[in-house]
């Protein structure tokens, strides 16, 4: 069982099934109300409306490309995203931050282009566009070359104290190649 805060006592309000103070309560989703005597009254209320899904704007002109359905901007749990109008019947999602593509393809798979991705915590990195299926992954801009040393068919930039460099994006060799300023 998860443990939950305590951060205030509603007043004005009382618990319907026993007749205590309610509590706003902090727990893993978020803030809700709670009865006082718990655990010997479960009573529980959201504190505010559940927003799962909750639409916020029917984006005119687009349609679903699963049921044709209008496509509308949506704010879960997660943050926005945009999502069919027929949901729960159409689970059609799509990103609003989509990923840029390069034109270098992946040196891994070879068929893949490599995508400008953003992490769960905000770190920008580069990765094969066939993923799962590819898992080719770099946290360094990707440059279109080949290594002098190991013929490798793709280079990445790095920054350091000297400046810009090209170095080898090959894990075993990743020699530097030019130094650019």
């Amino acid at each position: 069982m998860a443990k939950t805060a305590i951060f205030a006592t509603r007043q004005n309000e009382s618990c319907p099934e026993c007749g205590a103070k309610l509590v706003i309560r902090c727990g893993r989703h978020g803030p809700f109300l709670g009865c006082s005597h718990y655990p010997e009254c479960q009573h529980i209320r959201p504190l505010k409306a559940q927003a799962d899904g909750h639409i916020v704007k029917v984006l005119e002109g687009q349609s679903c490309p699963k049921c044709q359905a209008m496509l509308a901007l949506r704010q879960g749990r997660y943050g926005m995203f945009i999502g069919c109008c027929n949901y729960p019947e159409c689970d059609h999602t799509e990103l609003i931050d989509k990923p840029d593509e390069t034109s270098i393809t992946c040196p891994q798979c070879r068929q893949g282009k490599l995508l400008r991705r953003k992490s769960r915590y905000g770190k920008v990195f580069h990765s094969c566009d066939r993923y799962p299926g590819c898992q080719f992954a770099l946290n360094f801009k990707p440059v279109a070359g080949e290594c002098a040393y190991c013929h490798y068919p793709l280079l990445m930039e790095k920054r350091t104290a000297k400046g810009l460099i090209l170095c080898c994006a090959n894990k075993l060799c990743g020699k530097p190649v030019a130094t650019t300023e």
